[in-house]
C-alpha cells in the first residue's frame, strides 16, 4: 500500500469521527431543553450512520458519514406543571437523550480518532526515514 493512500484512509475516518463529536456534542447540548409551546416535542436526538464508499484519489475503499438521522425512541415524560412547555396533565416531554449514552459514543469516537491520527504519525514518520535513506 503506498504512504498517500494510507494518509487518505486515515483522514477520511478522521473527518467521520469528527462529524460524529459534533452530533455528540448538539446532543449534550440539548439533553435539558423543552419545547416553547405546552405539550408540543422536544429537541430529538440525532443519529449519526457511517457508510463505506470507494474513493478514486485513495484508490480503495473509505469511510465517510452516510446520513445524519433522528432517534425514533420516545420521549421521556417529567411531571413539571410549572414548566411552560408542559400539558394539560403538567407533563413536560423531555429530550430521548441519555447523556451516559453519549459520554461513551463520545469516548469511543475520540479513541478512534486518537487511532487514526497515530496512524498518520506513524506512516508520516516512515515517509520521512524512506526519505532519509534515499
Amino acid at each position: 500500500m503506498k504512504f498517500g493512500t494510507t494518509l487518505d484512509i486515515s483522514a477520511a475516518a478522521l473527518s467521520a469521527q469528527n462529524s460524529r463529536l459534533q452530533v455528540i456534542a448538539q446532543n449534550l447540548a440539548n439533553a435539558d431543553s423543552t419545547s416553547s409551546t405546552p405539550g408540543g416535542n422536544p429537541y430529538q436526538r440525532k443519529t449519526i450512520a457511517f457508510q463505506d464508499v470507494y474513493s478514486q484519489a485513495a484508490g480503495t475503499n473509505v469511510v465517510e458519514v452516510a446520513a445524519i438521522g433522528r432517534d425514533k425512541t420516545p420521549f421521556p415524560m417529567k411531571y413539571d406543571p410549572s414548566n411552560p412547555a408542559a400539558n394539560a396533565q403538567g407533563y413536560v416531554k423531555m429530550p430521548n437523550v441519555n447523556s451516559l449514552v453519549e459520554l461513551m459514543d463520545m469516548q469511543q469516537a475520540q479513541r478512534s480518532y486518537d487511532a487514526n491520527l497515530s496512524v498518520m504519525n506513524a506512516t508520516r514518520g516512515m515517509m520521512t526515514r524512506t526519505l532519509g535513506l534515499i
